[in-house]
């Protein structure tokens, strides 16, 4: 199983230099895991830098994957990890839903660097 990080997806969709990284998780989509909060975090960036079209285009293409709902579990053992693990809010929540799954996280955010679980790629 895999998440891949908010960073992720947009590097994936603007095509950028990691893109090929991210692609062999978003593109495996029977064993991709989406967290809402990634939906959340993808729509607003194209929202504000392309628009409205291109936003629900993204958001369609995430949806190829298993969108997973912040529950009340998931948001006890996201703010657990942010705790322990001095996490914001978001990647807490992303990371606890990749763990929860047993999934890979794939991310380009150098504050998951050599994290359990964690595929990284520096920008």
């Amino acid at each position: 199983m895999n998440v891949v990080d908010s960073s992720g997806w947009l590097e994936y969709f603007a095509s950028g230099k990691n893109a090929g990284f991210f692609a062999r998780a978003i593109e495996d989509t029977p064993r991709l895991i989406v967290p809402t909060l990634s939906l959340f975090e993808v729509f607003k960036r194209v929202l504000i830098q392309r628009g409205e079209p291109s936003a629900l285009q993204a958001v369609a293409l995430m949806h190829q994957g298993r969108v997973v709902n912040l529950d009340a579990r998931l948001a006890l053992e996201a703010a657990r990890l942010s705790t322990t693990e001095r996490l914001p809010l978001a990647d807490s929540v992303i990371l606890a839903t990749a763990r929860s799954f047993g999934a890979t996280f794939w991310t380009q955010d150098s504050d998951f660097k050599g994290r359990k679980g964690v595929r990284y790629v520096s920008r």
